[in-house]
């Protein structure tokens, strides 16, 4: 018999709402995903406000929800279980979500499940692609997270290989669309920027790629001070600043090292599968010389379609659905959000 799981996701700036249906076979099949988006109230910021968000949660969670049901073609009573996001995240945020899925889950009924935002965006790949295979690679790379992770079970076991040891790629992304006067959030407008741009143009360097470096962890804040210093000598010398050059030479810097290492790191594992999920997935570049490289090492790869890359509940319901499935112990009602969850923490 067919299950229903509902996930809640409000870790930053968009609140999501999704539901699937697990079948018996184990199989995963989304129904719906509503997401409403606060980015447009944060953009005069230049970067996402706490409290901004957290008011944003509230308004738009029940909204949201109703939503979904509806394009699902179903009642609240047809929930079999929820799944919501317990951390990592911004305190106030992840508390708007977890407050709801409480009383969504005691007025259901229902159990709840307490999960890792970040195993989400691995298990958001199965409504695309399927199951995922015993044993993958995930590169996880957001606005807050750039991470190598060994995944044996997506409901109980996910190590960290390497992760960013300043900024994430996401938030270099950001910045560096500050420092060229492009929007926020700076991926998108330097993704469309790139493409009429020259990737060979500026040699940026290539953060943690030294021998004596960690081989699988990341840094870019070098990188965005070079971006930064770059341009600033650019405009000090009265020349204009080649926007769409820049925009794609920085991106080559970090597609570049994050493709190499994550191709690294699945060799030195034999893992012959590679998953790559979060906010920059969407990045072409990133997209196409991943698929370059996997080609060439014989790499299988995995990427969401975008709307799937991005914060969203479905991907809390797919983590949520795997999670039922597992028999994992339910999240007693007294949890709490917790900002700095372990990736390894997968429920609660």
């Amino acid at each position: 018999m067919s299950r229903i799981i509902m996930g809640i996701e409000s870790s930053c700036d968009e609140t999501g709402v999704g539901l699937v249906r697990l079948s018996d076979d184990g199989t995963v099949e989304l129904l719906a995903d509503e997401v409403a988006s606060s980015v447009d109230q944060h953009a005069r910021f230049g970067g996402v406000v706490p409290e901004v968000a957290s008011r944003a949660h509230l308004e738009a969670m029940v909204p949201t929800a109703e939503r979904a049901f509806a394009t699902a073609g179903l009642k609240l009573s047809d929930v079999d279980a929820i799944a919501v996001t317990a951390g990592p995240g911004l305190a106030g945020a992840l508390l708007v979500g977890v407050s709801a899925a409480k009383a969504y889950a005691t007025a259901l009924d229902v159990p709840l499940y307490g999960v890792n935002h970040l195993a989400g965006h691995i298990a958001v790949d199965t409504l695309q692609h399927g199951p995922l295979p015993s044993l993958v690679l995930a590169l996880l790379v957001s606005g807050g997270h750039t991470q190598l992770l060994r995944v044996d079970d997506i409901a109980s076991k996910i190590t960290e290989l390497g992760s960013t040891v300043d900024d994430a790629a996401g938030e270099a992304y950001d910045k560096v669309a500050r420092v060229l006067d492009l929007p926020y959030p700076g991926g998108p407008p330097i993704d469309k920027a790139a493409r009429e741009g020259n990737p060979s143009a500026i040699a940026f360097p290539r953060g943690m790629t030294g021998p004596r470096d960690a081989k699988f962890d990341f840094s870019f804040s070098g990188l965005k001070t070079a971006v930064a210093r770059w341009v600033e000598k650019t405009e000090r010398g009265g020349a204009e600043v080649p926007v769409n050059d820049v925009a794609a030479s920085f991106q080559e810097a970090v597609a570049d090292v994050l493709t190499a290492k994550a191709v690294r790191a699945a060799k030195d594992q034999g893992i012959g599968t590679l998953v790559i999920s979060g906010g920059v997935a969407a990045n072409s570049r990133l997209s196409s010389l991943a698929a370059e490289r996997c080609a060439a090492a014989g790499i299988e790869l995995r990427v969401p379609r975008p709307r799937l890359c991005t914060d969203n509940g479905a991907m809390i319901a797919a983590l949520g659905a795997h999670v039922v499935a597992a028999d994992r112990p339910v999240a007693p009602l007294d949890f709490s959000a917790n900002p700095a969850l372990p990736v390894d923490v997968i429920s609660l």
